[in-house]
């Protein structure tokens, strides 16, 4: 007798049921990272399957490293990754926007309301809120900008030595680089443990030199990278066996070796060698006074290569003839031999900044360089869309705006509408929260103020519990993360809002069962 059995059942639910199992794991993910927000906020403990911790406040780090199964989760924590990829910074504010808009929505779908018009709702209120605070972007015209500045601080987390020197390599490189939508100056970033933190105009490379015997620091030093090794032509072992494979051997090696002699009597001072250096080689450059790092990486090789100058080579070039017109140039290249690292500055090629940021230990050396790589994305974007009052003090005023528009829409679309301007002050709330005061009454006091005044740059001195000007308190953001953090919660929100099942996927890489139910 056939027994029943879920052929192929797939785990289908209900629109309603999948719509509160997708809130409730978006609302787990974002508790992860809510209680990290604002001055006040603590950090978070991450433990893997080793043992191995790591303690962080920042929420692209958390959200990142999250062991998330639900395909919700999931979605929201690719949508945060993607938020500090464009803009460096914000993926707090987006989990919590996001799981904000979400959490309203399945309120409201709940009662009845239709999941289209809800979504026409969150887009026109994300559409209303990102204009108001589009319009209240103050312009960073300069690298020179108080604004500016106070953003790059901010996002430091008020870490004066980590601004100071993200300031610093931004002006190394100039407005018009850093406003390129293809470079990220958080690839300047270096950790050295028990270094000081500082920025310098040049590259560094996390390389000893190839021994002890050559030098620690030249000047005006000319400069030779090679995308290959500095060895003579192999020569297989069989063929060596042979008079007539030794014989070839021995005179590439004396080639080789007049090829040395050329590079070391050219006077350059540094070769960069993205492979090895044959003993002979090792040898004569070291008597020569020259610095050799081999066994660079791609990465490596290019940065030297473009910050010098250089023309890269490959082992077989002539350099007799090629040597000249391929070498680069540098003001002073140094050898740091307690930290086994190599600073290479005023190449007379493209500019080039380092930042670098010294840390006691592994553990430290992780956080402060979050910390530096947010400063660098707060830094770009500022300077391309201009600062607005942080703190949560634009959101709420934004909010306000959503609630106007609210008043002259009728329609189940305005449903939506509320979501969106719930969402807005839930930054504010959850900053005060973890600062320990009532979130309720601090966010009706800020709005009222804002009310009351015109202002939207009141919100709450976390020290004081007092409403303040956050611009007159220098608290500052960029407009720019601010923005694209509302574009990505509700497009989360747009997308785990309509999805009406949750079904199990067959896999595919498997055999299908053919035949009847099984007996």
């Amino acid at each position: 007798m056939a027994q029943n059995r879920p052929v192929d059942k797939q785990e289908s639910t209900s629109p309603l049921s999948a719509l509160q199992s997708n809130a409730a794991a978006v609302r787990a993910v974002a508790s992860a990272v809510e209680g990290t927000l604002g001055p006040r906020g603590l950090n978070c403990m991450l433990v893997d399957g080793a043992g191995d911790v790591t303690i962080t406040n920042d929420g692209s780090t958390i959200l990142t490293h999250i062991d998330a199964h639900h395909p919700a989760a999931r979605i929201l924590i690719r949508a945060a990754r993607s938020q500090d990829d464009e803009v460096g910074d914000g993926t707090t504010t987006a989990a919590i926007l996001a799981a904000a808009l979400i959490a309203e929505g399945a309120e409201h779908v709940a009662r009845g309301v239709p999941v289209s018009m809800l979504v026409e709702g969150i887009r026109e209120g994300i559409c209303t809120a990102r204009s108001f605070i589009a319009a209240q972007s103050h312009p960073c015209a300069d690298l020179e900008s108080a604004a500016l500045r106070q953003c790059v601080l901010i996002s430091a987390r008020g870490e004066t030595e980590i601004a100071q020197a993200v300031l610093e390599a931004g002006q190394i490189y100039g407005s018009a680089r850093l406003l390129d939508p293809d470079f990220q100056l958080r690839d300047s970033v270096t950790v050295v443990e028990g270094a000081q933190t500082r920025a310098f105009a040049g590259v560094l490379i996390d390389k000893d030199r190839m021994n002890r015997q050559m030098p620690t620091k030249l000047a005006g030093v000319r400069c030779l990278v090679l995308a290959d090794a500095l060895e003579p032509e192999a020569i297989e072992t069989q063929a060596l066996a042979t008079d007539r494979g030794f014989g070839a051997y021995m005179e590439s090696l004396e080639r080789f070796k007049r090829q040395v002699n050329l590079i070391a009597e050219s006077g350059v001072g540094l070769i960069a060698a993205q492979k090895g250096l044959h003993d002979v080689a090792e040898e004569r450059l070291t008597a020569a006074g020259c610095i050799v790092l081999r066994r660079l990486g791609v990465k490596d090789i290019a940065q030297v290569a473009e910050h010098t100058g250089a023309r890269v080579l490959k082992r077989d070039f002539d350099a007799l003839t090629a040597l000249p017109d391929a070498l680069g140039y540098a003001e002073s290249v140094e050898v740091s031999q307690r930290h086994g690292i190599v600073c290479i500055e005023g190449g007379k090629g493209s500019a080039a900044a380092t930042v670098i940021v010294g840390a006691a230990t592994r553990e430290v050396a992780e956080e402060v360089k979050r910390i530096a790589e947010d400063a660098c994305g707060a830094l770009q974007s500022a300077l391309r869309a201009g600062a607005v009052a942080g703190g949560g003090a634009v959101e709420v005023g934004a909010a306000r705006a959503v609630r106007v528009l609210r008043g002259t829409q009728s329609g189940m679309a305005s449903y939506g509408l509320d979501c969106v301007e719930t969402a807005l002050k839930r930054p504010l709330a959850q900053i005060v929260a973890n600062a320990g005061y009532n979130p309720l009454e601090k966010v009706e006091m800020v709005g009222a103020a804002q009310e009351s005044s015109g202002l939207a740059t009141l919100a709450v001195d976390c020290s004081t519990g007092q409403v303040v000007d956050m611009l007159e308190a220098g608290v500052l953001d960029s407009a720019g993360v601010k923005l694209r953090a509302l574009q990505t919660a509700g497009e989360v929100a747009e997308a785990i809002l309509k999805i009406s099942a949750i079904v199990r996927r067959r896999n595919t890489s498997a055999p299908e069962h053919s035949g009847g139910d099984e007996v």
